[in-house]
């Protein structure tokens, strides 16, 4: 029965829609409804009781819309200044409770390391009582117009002390993102409304769901096909574990091949034929890659899941300098085994080095694939143990098979095979220990918690340190040196 003459859209600045209507009985009105600080600044006056109500909605976690009025007689058209000497009229209440799930998929993100903050459109009073509901504890709480007040480098030092940020707009939760990531945080936003978008698109992952809408999900890089928390939990774990199985691979082939490089290398000093004919360094390579197949069915240590990891090609470096040379060593033992125990021949010494180069990189992965001690306080899948022992078995048994003469194989003694036994386990002996020295040395030197950047600065540090302070003056208080 009412008509409507005009109407001013809601928007984030005044979080306010009003609209012009004209009652059955003539009377044109204007109507307001809105977020209730925005509202209320604009009646007239706010009963004691009125306010009353309010905190107590907010309190119990309800979200409320403000509703206010005035006669408008002389108005035939309305405009935002128009919103003022309003009439409070009442509150409008929605009740929105989280998921059961969400207090357990906040709870396992924590156990991530992953900090969960709450950036809401809402009164910063109604995403504590929910936070509370979660079980999300809070730490601190800014409003928009906080966060306005404040620089980037202010904002930036509050953020890690800040749970809630409530009441802010479409830019503001895109500056909170952006101030968090140029202080060195990986930053991901989950959104699913218009007002998210901007934050989306400039979060490192922005993250939406299928009943988003449009607008979100174009912004956002992965888009959740069920509202459910709990698979950003185990996405995150199951990136870190492919991470964990990827970052073996790559540690032991970078060593390995240079281990392999550094033998051949040497070899070639002292022997007037190859070491290894290329088709037999071929069978060897694809015998090898084949016992790492296994590595992605692997399991990766709890607390190699716990935390973030970043890829660090200077730790990859290290890691191949020291344990490539270790599995030279053997290499060497076994040329001396073949040429001055077993006087071998050329069939003889290929065949001898290919079946040890294979065992030694190929049984090596069960050391190098954790950093606790192998099988004792850390299991590999099933196919991660019968595999690679498979291909080393294989590889043992193909210079007594037929195929020996057409690869330029010969059979070997059974006193080899007793050498290399104990060669292996001298040498899986010998890489556990340098591996407990390694990461040893790298938690003394690299403080954990740093990116490879920070780390790279803290090592330039504390190397210029003795030629960017001076000893102070005679007379000069206790640091008072100058530094250039």
């Amino acid at each position: 029965a009412h008509t409507r003459l005009g109407a001013v859209p809601f928007d984030h600045e005044r979080r306010m829609a009003s609209v012009l209507v004209r009652t059955p009985a003539g009377e044109v009105r204007l109507v307001t409804k809105g977020a209730p600080e925005a509202v209320l600044e604009r009646c007239v006056s706010v009963p004691e009781a009125a306010e009353r109500v309010l905190q107590g909605l907010f309190a119990d976690g309800a979200r409320v819309v403000a509703v206010a009025s005035r006669f408008a007689q002389d108005l035939q058209e309305i405009t935002a200044e128009d919103e003022r000497q309003l009439e409070l009229e009442g509150f409008l209440t929605f009740v929105d409770r989280p998921k059961a799930d969400a207090g357990s998929a906040i709870a396992a993100l924590a156990e991530l390391g992953v900090a969960v903050k709450i950036i809401t459109g809402d009164n910063a009073t109604v995403a504590v009582r929910v936070c509370r509901d979660l079980g999300l504890r809070v730490d601190g709480v800014l409003t928009g117009a906080q966060v306005a007040a404040m620089d980037d480098a202010a904002l930036a030092a509050a953020i890690p002390a800040t749970t809630i940020f409530g009441r802010v707009g479409p830019d503001q939760k895109a500056r909170l993102v952006k101030v968090a990531h140029g202080s060195g945080a990986d930053v991901a936003f989950l959104g699913d409304g218009v007002n998210d978008a901007v934050a989306l698109h400039a979060a490192d992952v922005g993250v939406s769901v299928d009943s988003a809408t449009d607008v979100a999900k174009d912004a956002a890089d992965i888009v959740l096909l069920d509202k459910d928390l709990g698979v950003l939990a185990e996405g995150i774990r199951e990136g870190r574990r492919i991470f964990g199985n990827t970052l073996k691979y790559v540690l032991m082939a970078t060593s390995s091949n240079f281990g392999n490089m550094f033998s051949a290398a040497g070899a070639s000093l002292f022997l007037s034929y190859l070491p290894m004919l290329p088709s037999q360094i071929l069978l060897n390579n694809l015998l090898y890659d084949v016992g790492q197949l296994a590595i992605p069915t692997d399991r990766v240590d709890p607390e190699a899941v716990a935390r973030p990891a970043a890829w660090d090609i200077g730790f990859v470096r290290r890691f191949m300098m020291v344990f490539g040379p270790l599995s030279s060593i053997f290499d060497f033992m076994t040329f001396y085994v073949m040429l001055e125990v077993l006087d071998a021949g050329r069939p003889e010494f290929r065949s001898g080095w290919f079946v040890e180069s294979l065992a030694t990189q190929t049984l090596v992965i069960f050391v190098i694939r954790t950093r606790r001690v192998p099988f004792l306080r850390s299991r590999p899948s099933r196919p991660m143990v019968v595999l690679p022992i498979a291909c080393a078995a294989v590889g043992a048994v193909i210079p007594l098979t037929p195929l020996a003469g057409t690869l330029g194989f010969t059979a070997l003694p059974v006193r080899f095979f007793l050498i290399l036994l104990a060669m292996i386990v001298a040498y899986l002996v010998l890489v556990e220990a340098a591996k407990a020295r390694f990461y040893a040395a790298r938690a003394h030197v690299e403080p954990p918690g740093r990116s490879p950047g920070e780390r790279h600065a803290h090592r330039v540090r504390r190397r210029l340190a003795r030629f960017s302070v001076h000893q102070p003056a005679a007379g000069a208080p206790l640091g008072a040196g100058r530094h250039r």
